[in-house]
């Protein structure tokens, strides 16, 4: 087999296991949240689940990660929205920017956790520990990176429907209505439009870079410190 297809394939098999702990935690911290709060609306669809194919959206969750892996190294996706009655909360804008906030908390908690786990790939075999360790080394960088994004103010990302909760009732019914495009635009200006502007000579454009890489690493280092990882 080529060299080049096998370090494909070990990249993507070290990816694949955090990625869904990932996406498949995040959701789930959503769903038990709200249910905690008040609305069950997603306790009684099983979205309280650490089964990952309550979760999955076969578009958002594989193929747009996979290609803008295989592409650009970036990870980047979308699960099945969790469904919550802001209504039903008992304390509904409170409550719910804390079902919002719950996905990106787990992402980071889910981070700490590998990097602590880190500290045990000695006991493993020779065999396996290479593999296990850059799956949680993976496991760091993937979380980071979909708690840090989450957490942009976007229509769409928890940190827009915690902003939505924050702005005055005209201002969030408006902000609420932008999120049927929030994806599209995410990846509009995260992706799409710097690969042209790279065409075209213009590399200086990225703020993905700017928003999502650069405070993963701030936080991966605050992480390797707090963890002694250093």
């Amino acid at each position: 087999m080529d060299t080049s297809i096998q370090e494909l394939i070990v990249r993507l098999s070290v990816m694949a296991i955090p990625m869904v702990l990932a996406i498949t935690l995040h959701e789930a911290a959503h769903a038990w949240v709200a249910w905690k709060l008040g609305d069950d609306t997603a306790y009684s669809q099983g979205r309280v689940s650490f089964n990952p194919s309550k979760h999955i959206d076969p578009f958002g969750t594989i193929l747009i990660p996979a290609t803008l892996f295989l592409f650009t190294g970036f990870v980047f996706g979308w699960a099945k929205p969790v469904p919550v009655v802001q209504s039903r909360l008992r304390r509904p804008r409170r409550d719910m920017a804390l079902v919002s906030l719950s996905g990106p908390g787990m992402n980071f908690l889910l981070a700490i956790l590998f990097a602590l786990l880190l500290h045990t790939v000695f006991l493993l075999p020779a065999s396996v520990a290479d593999w296990v360790g850059q799956n949680f080394v993976a496991g760091i960088q993937i979380n980071l990176m979909l708690g840090v994004l989450n957490m942009l103010p976007f229509p769409s990302l928890d940190g827009g429907k915690v902003l939505e909760q924050m702005l005055p009732y005209r201002q969030a019914q408006w902000f609420a209505a932008q999120e049927v495009r929030g994806n599209m635009i995410l990846l509009t200006m995260f992706f799409l439009l710097p690969y042209l502007l790279n065409k075209m000579g213009l590399s200086a454009y990225d703020p993905y870079m700017w928003l999502v890489r650069w405070p993963t690493t701030a936080l991966w280092n605050v992480i390797a410190t707090v963890t002694g990882l250093n």
